[in-house]
């Protein structure tokens, strides 16, 4: 089972106590997956088509709470090679929920494109709320959180999804737009938004889920930045001893290092001795000890006089 199921699974069996909660609900899965038809004067019908189970029991059984009305529950199967199973929810006299949804107007017009700002169905948080779950049953997906964090809602109009952005833009999330085909997506990417998401609309079973995936990639990620930092120190640290060693090596074979002052020969000798000591354990060798800054001003001072001795060597064999 998808995390994005698990996630609808867990919000049809969440039914809110308030009645204007429910109608906010009901409203949002019809405007994100239904249609509405005028079969005859002043008579208004209602089909919500979705291929999740879950989101199918959840309008019949917040249509029953709510209105007290029963549905026509259809299942349908295809007939291609996918086998897709599609559940649809009737509701033949529709007028009372439009009207309490706010679809339908005093004169019995559909209302095609509700604002949400200033509507009365989202003028409570936990209206909002309730709002935006809805909106995710009928048309929402979130992936699967192992692999990366996205959270979307497919609209089928620019207007419908400005809308839901604005709706989720209120409570501080960074909602985007962006065309798909002929929809309009309003989806967000950022993981600790997406967390609280999902507390927005109550499925605080996947919140913990998610959460507790989060703080193991991070984990994961520290400890990997951490290794390749160590990493990229060790190799720096070995560059630059076998540097050190090349340098030592060549000022000995060319003028020898009894030809060094004391302090110079001492530390040129424990390096040659020592390849794989750090500088602070080199300063610890000599006598007196030496910190590690003493001991790196007197190798790149072997460094110096190295290249002196090349670049003299250069020189005469070009003369």
């Amino acid at each position: 089972m998808s995390f994005s199921r698990d996630v609808k699974e867990e919000l049809s069996m969440h039914i809110p106590q308030a009645r204007h909660c429910q109608i906010a609900e009901i409203a949002a899965i019809i405007m994100y997956c239904g249609h509405v038809k005028i079969t005859a004067k002043d008579h208004f019908s209602i089909r919500v088509q979705t291929e999740n189970l879950y989101v199918a029991r959840k309008l019949f059984t917040l249509l029953q709470k709510t209105f007290k009305i029963e549905t026509e529950n259809v299942v349908r199967r295809s007939e291609n090679k996918k086998r897709l199973v599609t559940y649809v929810v009737y509701v033949q006299d529709a007028r009372r929920v439009l009207m309490a949804a706010k679809l339908l107007d005093s004169n019995l017009q559909l209302i095609e494109n509700p604002p949400l700002k200033h509507n009365v169905i989202v003028q409570n948080d936990c209206c909002r709320r309730a709002f935006l779950r809805g909106a995710f049953l009928a048309a929402g997906s979130i992936s699967d959180p192992h692999r990366f964090y996205h959270y979307e809602i497919v609209c089928q109009t620019s207007w419908k999804a400005e809308q839901l952005a604005g709706l989720i833009r209120s409570f501080e999330i960074d909602a985007k737009i962006v065309k798909r085909k002929n929809h309009y997506v309003v989806y967000v990417k950022e993981g600790s938004h997406i967390v609280s998401l999902l507390g927005l609309m109550e499925a605080n079973v996947s919140l913990l889920n998610l959460e507790n995936i989060r703080i193991l990639k991070e984990m994961r990620n520290s400890v990997n930045r951490q290794v390749n930092c160590e990493a990229a120190n060790i190799n720096k640290t070995v560059n630059a001893a076998v540097k050190q060693i090349d340098d030592i090596t060549y000022i000995r074979d060319t003028i020898g290092l009894e030809a060094l002052s004391e302090g110079l020969e001492e530390i040129a000798g424990l390096r040659l001795q020592y390849p794989e000591a750090t500088l602070k354990e080199l300063g610890m060798m000599l006598s007196p000890q030496v910190g590690k800054s003493g001991v790196n001003h007197r190798l790149r001072k072997l460094s110096n006089l190295a290249e002196e001795l090349r670049g003299s060597k250069e020189e005469n064999y070009y003369d």
